[in-house]
């Protein structure tokens, strides 16, 4: 048994204490101080007989993340406070209704956020998409409880060294995969960096160890060659009497291992190694033009890559990040990077979000953060969300890189790499992306689903006329155009399905039957659907046939025993076979019928909500969404996932290709493609037609239900003037 000397402990905390104090002192008064003893204290009681992994006191990882929260973040009293009682109501005995009678509601409800979602980023629970979810709901209520949540994982991959290997490897994928993007999406540069590298270092120790050691080597080189190449700055800058500080530093090793992956080089070839940075003191209102000023200085000296040159200065990123960055040809031939800003402006580069809250009513410029912040509060507000759609669109708005779109009148609109002059439509206003009938991209034309470049200017026309469609999904990237499109169809839906009772009411009396609640189930159940909108929507988009409402009566009248009987044997049917005969399963938004195979672990039936998983030897596995393995599945690999329903197979739409040839004539083609779109309301892929000395010969490309309606279909087409021969033909591939 390991002897713990308790007095030395007891030391320990009190200094580390002092410390905390000390780091957070320019920012609290003597309440705030009187409000972050009394949480140490209970904090300090609530956690005295717990230790962690590593066997040191509990205690020392509140304090350490309350530290984090104050000198690394900025955070001020209020974050320390629960910062200090982080775990206090998820691993101890206290409530909330304790916190909040000794704290006040606001510390409440920031302790409440953290202990929500506790469990999604503990050590013992992969990282679920729902879960996920719920944490940044926490962004309607207050930024804190992220930032302090960041403090916490900071402070955990800081003393990762005493957990088990497989442990280690799992946190640091999930820090890698969430946490240091969402730092760098809040500002916090320092922090995102040393998350990368700690991450690194626990996933693949060798190359870390590698880079590490490689850069401790070159570093007396590294320093000389800095001193060098900022000598005649230094000189100039003092010159003009600039108050100023240049600092040079390495790049960090994850991005440097980074740089050797992509561009498949060593080490040694991995030419813009460190960074100098120039930090410069003015007044806001001179700050873009005495920064430009410093760059021409650097540029006098050194000569500038024209591809390198980033100005985050007349428009900063999305996380309020400011900053004139070059590459430069230094001395030896050696590329250097110089990153030039204000003091301001390396403030909010490490401090993030909370720095810029603080500069928030002095800066007259809007805040990109707030923004970006406002855009994933309404992408949370939509309920409907699927939580693998919410974490794919949310990583879209994480991740992407921006690119920067201007309106007619010149206004400047930011978009993640990628997207759409839909995308553009919906950033404007949700009407006008509703109501896009078409756009026109720097005088031209387009359609809505072409991609934007920096720098494009875009026109949006706008028709009352025109509906959110299903097919916009297929093309839009932002998560604000999917959240309006769906909740838009959703709607529509709803309409049709209020009109689709009032004809279902009326069918119904017609036969002698009343729509009641009974009826409404009875209905629900032979139709096979999930909810009475679903059968109202059936109802009203004609997709239930007279013969069908028939037959339901016909059963109702007969007594439901035969009925229930015919389905229990159909039940039977499926569970043998695996799969019923008219139940079919489809992927994606296109609803592609690929080849599968039903997972033994959960045997799924027709009407089970599913998704499909691709394994690495044997296809795509089907599985419930309720399967024991699916959370694992849903959390670890997401990339793998397919979306998947069952439908009628009699619904799946087919592609037919039909041959037509005829004699040429006015208005003939409007003739065929009003049979097609109009009377048989068939979806056309494409036509091309052709036309030589009065004889016309053309393909089309058409979606349909089956062969019936193809069959029907060439019939009507064979009775137009001037079509002389009409052939389906097949093409292979």
């Amino acid at each position: 048994m390991v002897n713990i000397d308790t007095k030395k402990e007891d030391k320990e905390i009190i200094n580390k204490y002092r410390n905390l104090l000390r780091a957070c002192s320019d920012k609290t008064n003597k309440k705030d101080k009187k409000d972050i003893r009394a949480a140490f204290k209970l904090a300090v009681n609530a956690h005295k007989d717990i230790r962690r992994k590593s066997g040191e006191p509990y205690i020392y990882h509140p304090i350490a993340v309350a530290h984090i929260a104050a000198k690394e973040i900025g955070l001020g009293s209020t974050s320390i406070v629960c910062a200090l009682l982080h775990d206090v109501v998820e691993d101890t005995d206290y409530e909330i209704e304790d916190i909040q009678r000794l704290f006040g509601p606001k510390v409440a409800k920031i302790i409440e956020g953290l202990t929500k979602i506790s469990e999604v980023f503990n050590q013992d629970v992969s990282l679920q998409a729902e879960n996920f979810r719920k944490m940044l709901l926490t962004l309607s209520d207050d930024v804190r409880v992220i930032l302090i949540k960041l403090a916490d994982r900071l402070h955990n991959m800081r003393t990762l060294d005493s957990m088990p290997v497989d442990k280690k490897k799992k946190i640091s994928s999930e820090t890698l995969y969430l946490y240091a993007p969402l730092a760098h999406r809040l500002g916090l540069y320092p922090i995102k960096t040393e998350l990368e590298d700690l991450g690194l270092k626990h996933t693949k120790l060798e190359e870390y160890k590698e880079i590490s050691q490689k850069l401790i080597d070159t570093k007396e080189d590294r320093t000389k060659y800095i001193r060098k190449f900022i000598r005649p700055i230094k000189s100039v800058l003092k010159e003009k009497e600039f108050s100023f500080e240049i600092k040079g530093r390495p790049k960090s090793i994850y991005s440097i291992r980074k740089k050797m992956t992509k561009q498949n080089v060593d080490f040694d070839n991995v030419f813009d190694k460190f960074a100098v940075r120039i930090i410069i003191d003015t007044p806001i209102d001179r700050e873009k033009s005495d920064c430009w000023r410093i760059y021409s200085f650097v540029t006098d000296f050194y000569k500038p890559n024209p591809d390198r040159l980033r100005d985050w200065i007349s428009t900063s990123k999305s996380n309020g990040y400011e900053s004139l960055h070059t590459t430069v040809m230094g001395p030896e031939g050696k590329w250097v990077e110089v990153q030039i800003r204000t003091s301001r402006m390396d403030d909010i580069a490490e401090k993030g979000y909370a720095a810029h809250w603080k500069y928030k009513n002095k800066n007259t410029k809007e805040s990109s953060l707030d923004d970006w912040i406002t855009k994933i509060r309404e992408l949370l507000e939509n309920p409907e969300t699927n939580a693998i759609d919410f974490i794919d669109d949310f990583k879209l708005n994480l991740f992407s890189s921006e690119i920067f779109i201007f309106t007619p009148e010149g206004d400047l609109k930011k978009l993640p790499k990628n997207a759409t002059a839909l995308d553009f439509a919906f950033e404007i206003h949700s009407a006008v992306g509703s109501n896009c009938l078409g756009a026109k991209v720097n005088g031209k034309l387009v359609p809505l689903s072409h991609i934007l470049s920096s720098g494009d200017q875009v026109e949006i026309i706008t028709s009352k006329k025109q509906k959110p469609k299903k097919d916009w999904l297929k093309f839009v990237v932002t998560a604000r155009a999917k959240a309006k499109i769906k909740s838009s169809l959703k709607e529509e839906k709803k309409e049709i399905a209020k009109n689709g009772k009032k004809i279902a009411e009326r069918k119904l009396r017609h036969l002698k039957v009343k729509l009641d609640r009974k009826t409404e189930t009875e209905l629900i159940k032979f139709f096979n659907v999930k909810t009475s909108l679903d059968l109202y929507f059936k109802f009203g988009s004609s997709s239930i046939l007279n013969t069908q409402i028939k037959e339901f009566v016909k059963a109702k009248n007969a007594g439901w025993y035969e009925t229930i009987k015919r389905k229990i044997y159909k039940s039977s049917q499926v569970i043998t076979k695996g799969r019923s005969d008219n139940k079919i399963i489809v992927f994606g938004e296109d609803e592609e019928v690929l080849p599968y195979k039903l997972a033994n672990c959960c045997n799924p039936i027709p009407g089970d909500r599913i998704f499909g998983f691709t394994t690495v030897e044997d296809g795509i596995k089907i599985h419930k969404d309720d399967c024991p393995n699916s959370i694992q599945l849903l959390s670890n690999y997401a990339y793998r996932i397919l979306d998947s329903s069952w439908v009628d197979r009699e619904k799946i739409d087919f592609i037919a290709i039909i041959n037509v040839k005829g004699i040429d004539r006015l208005g003939l083609i409007n003739n065929v493609t009003k049979i097609i779109s109009s009377q048989m309301n068939v979806n056309m892929r494409s036509i091309n037609i052709n036309s030589d000395d009065g004889v016309f010969e053309g393909e089309i490309t058409l979606f349909v239900h089956n062969v019936t309606v193809l069959n029907t279909l060439t019939e009507k087409l064979k009775n137009v003037d001037g079509v002389t021969k009409i052939k389906r033909i097949y093409k292979h591939t």
